[in-house]
C-alpha cells in the first residue's frame, strides 16, 4: 500500500514540475527588437530629435557619410573578444543583452538623392495635436490604477469611435485581452475600468448607446427639478421620446406641459456625439506638420519620396575603434583602469552599431510599407477620386511586405502622406471589402459615400428608412443588407428616418 502511494505521489510531484515549466514559457523581445517597435510609432520629426538626442549621449556615434568598409569596422567591434588570454574583463560586464544584425538591410539613406541639402523643408498645414483618445487616456492616467487596469483602460480607450462611444460587448473584449496579454481578463474587471472611463471628459463618453449617453451628461448637472425630469424621461420613456410621444411622457410622470417643455429644452442642450466636439476642437490647433511621405505623378507615373533631408547620415566614430585595436596590440601592458574605460568603449561602439541598424530597420521599413500600399491603391493616387480606393486591410500590406500585421498597424497610424490631392493620415487608406452586383469588391468607404449621397437627396418631409436605403444601394449594383446600412449611417452620425423628417 505504501508503494502505491509514494509512487502516486511521485507522479503527482512529476506532473506539478512540467505544469509549472510549461506556465514559464514565453516570448520575449529582445531591446533590439523593442527600440525597432518604438521607433516605428515615431514621425519623421521625432526622428530626427531621437537621432540628435543619440549623437549628443553616446560620442562613439557620429555624423557622416558611411565608411567604405563599414562591414569591416563593424567585425573588428565584434572581434573584441575579452575572453581571450590575458584579458580582466568579463563577458558578462560586456553583455548589453540580445543583439540582432540584419545584413539584408539597405542603404538607410536610400533617399538621399531625392533632395539636396540646399532644399527648404517643406511645412504642410495640418491638425497633429493630440488625439482624442490620447487625451483620455491621459486623463486616466491620473487615477489610481493597477498596471492591469491601465492595460485595459488603454485597450477600451482604443475600442472608443469617433462619436465617442464605446459599442463593443465586454465579453469579446475580454476574448482580445485574453490573446493580447496571455491572461485571463474577466468582463467584471473590465466593467470597473469602463466605469472610470465613464467619469472622464467630455461627458457621455465611453457610452454603448445613445440613452446611456445622454443619462451620462444629465448625472453630471446639478439636481434641479427640471434635471431630475429629463433623467426620468430618458431613464424610463426613452422610446416614448424618441417617437415624440410627449402625452404618454406627461400623464407617466405626471408633470404639467410647461415641466415637460423645460425638461426636452435641457435634453436638447446635450451632446449626442461627445467625440464630434474634440473634431471641432482641434480646429483652433493647426500646426505646421511633415509629411512622412511624398506621392507624386511624374509622367503619368506615381513617384515616392521620403522627404526626410534633415536625418543625418551615422557612421561610428573611428577614434573609438582606435582604442580597441590599441588595446588588442598590446593587451599585457594595459593596467586595470585602463580595461575599465576600454569596457566603455566597447559599450558604447555597440550600442552605436545598435542604434544605426535600428534606424536602417526604422526607413527601410517605412518604405516598403508605403510602396505596398501605393501598389494596392494605386488608381487612388493617380486620380484623388474616393471611388478608386480599393478594400484593404493590414493583412494585405503585410502579405505585399513580409512583415507582420503589428508592425503595419503602427506604421500606418502615425504617418502621413502628401498626394497631389491633399495630405492623408495613412489609416485613411484602409477599409473592408463588400461585393457589388458584378461580384467586384468595393471598399466599404465607397458603400458608405453612396450612401450618404442618396440620404442627402432625399426628401425629407418623407426620409428613406433602412429598408428603403437598402434597394436604393440595390439599384445601384450594390448588394448591402439592412442591419449594415444601420451600421453604416449610425457610424457616419446619421439618425433614423423618423428623426431626419422635417415638417
Amino acid at each position: 500500500m505504501r508503494r502505491i502511494v509514494t509512487a502516486s505521489y511521485r507522479n503527482t510531484q512529476i506532473n506539478m514540475i512540467r505544469q509549472q515549466l510549461s506556465q514559464k514559457l514565453q516570448q520575449k523581445l529582445s531591446p533590439w527588437q523593442i527600440q525597432q517597435i518604438k521607433m516605428l510609432e515615431l514621425s519623421a520629426l521625432e526622428l530626427e530629435n531621437r537621432i540628435n538626442q543619440e549623437l549628443e549621449e553616446n560620442p562613439a556615434l557620429e555624423q557622416g557619410e558611411d565608411y567604405s568598409s563599414e562591414e569591416d569596422l563593424f567585425e573588428s567591434i565584434d572581434d573584441f573578444n575579452p575572453d581571450n588570454e590575458d584579458n580582466d574583463i568579463t563577458q558578462e560586464e560586456l553583455a548589453l543583452g540580445d543583439y540582432m544584425t540584419e545584413d539584408d538591410i539597405p542603404d538607410y539613406k536610400f533617399y538621399q538623392n531625392n533632395y539636396s541639402s540646399d532644399n527648404k523643408k517643406e511645412e504642410i498645414p495640418y491638425a497633429d495635436t493630440e488625439s482624442f483618445q490620447e487625451y483620455l487616456f491621459n486623463q486616466l492616467r491620473l487615477r489610481n490604477l493597477t498596471d492591469e487596469e491601465v492595460r485595459i483602460g488603454e485597450y477600451l480607450i482604443g475600442n472608443i469611435d469617433e462619436d465617442g462611444y464605446l459599442r463593443r460587448d465586454l465579453s469579446a473584449v475580454s476574448d482580445d485581452l485574453a490573446f493580447k496579454y496571455g491572461t485571463e481578463v474577466t468582463p467584471s474587471k473590465i466593467e470597473k475600468v469602463l466605469q472610470k472611463i465613464k467619469e472622464l471628459d467630455p461627458p457621455g463618453v465611453a457610452a454603448s448607446s445613445l440613452q446611456e449617453c445622454l443619462l451620462l451628461q444629465l448625472k453630471r448637472k446639478s439636481k434641479t427639478t427640471t434635471n431630475r425630469i429629463a433623467f426620468h424621461i430618458l431613464a424610463d420613456y426613452f422610446e416614448e421620446f424618441s417617437r415624440k410621444h410627449f402625452d404618454k411622457i406627461k400623464k407617466g410622470l405626471d408633470i404639467s406641459e410647461a415641466d415637460l417643455k423645460d425638461a426636452i429644452k435641457d435634453i436638447t442642450l446635450l451632446n449626442p456625439k461627445p467625440g464630434n466636439s474634440w473634431d471641432s476642437a482641434l480646429e483652433s490647433k493647426m500646426t505646421q506638420v511633415n509629411p512622412d511621405f511624398v506621392v507624386e505623378i511624374v509622367n503619368d507615373k506615381l513617384v515616392l519620396n521620403l522627404p526626410q533631408q534633415n536625418i543625418p547620415e551615422l557612421r561610428i566614430n573611428r577614434d573609438y575603434l582606435n582604442m580597441l585595436e590599441d588595446y588588442s596590440k598590446n593587451k599585457k601592458n594595459q593596467t586595470f583602469e585602463r580595461k575599465e574605460a576600454l569596457l566603455f568603449v566597447k559599450q558604447k561602439l555597440d550600442s552605436a552599431k545598435w542604434f544605426i541598424d535600428v534606424v536602417k530597420q526604422y526607413q527601410s521599413t517605412l518604405k516598403n510599407v508605403m510602396l505596398a500600399i501605393i501598389d494596392i491603391q494605386h488608381d487612388f493616387f493617380l486620380t484623388g477620386e474616393e471611388q478608386d480606393l480599393r478594400p484593404m486591410i493590414l493583412k494585405d500590406v503585410a502579405d505585399l511586405t513580409g512583415l507582420d500585421i503589428s508592425t503595419i498597424s503602427r506604421v500606418s497610424n502615425s504617418k502621413y502622406v502628401q498626394t497631389n490631392y491633399g495630405i492623408f493620415p495613412l489609416k485613411y487608406f484602409f477599409s473592408e471589402a463588400l461585393q457589388n452586383d458584378a461580384g467586384e469588391e468595393v471598399s466599404t468607404r465607397e458603400v458608405k459615400a453612396i450612401l450618404k449621397a442618396c440620404i442627402e437627396e432625399e426628401d425629407k418631409s418623407k426620409p428613406l428608412t433602412d429598408d428603403a436605403l437598402v434597394k436604393a444601394l440595390k439599384n445601384k449594383g450594390y448588394e448591402v443588407a439592412r442591419r449594415t446600412i444601420a451600421k453604416y449611417r449610425e457610424q457616419m452620425g446619421i439618425s433614423v428616418a423618423r428623426l431626419r423628417k422635417e415638417i
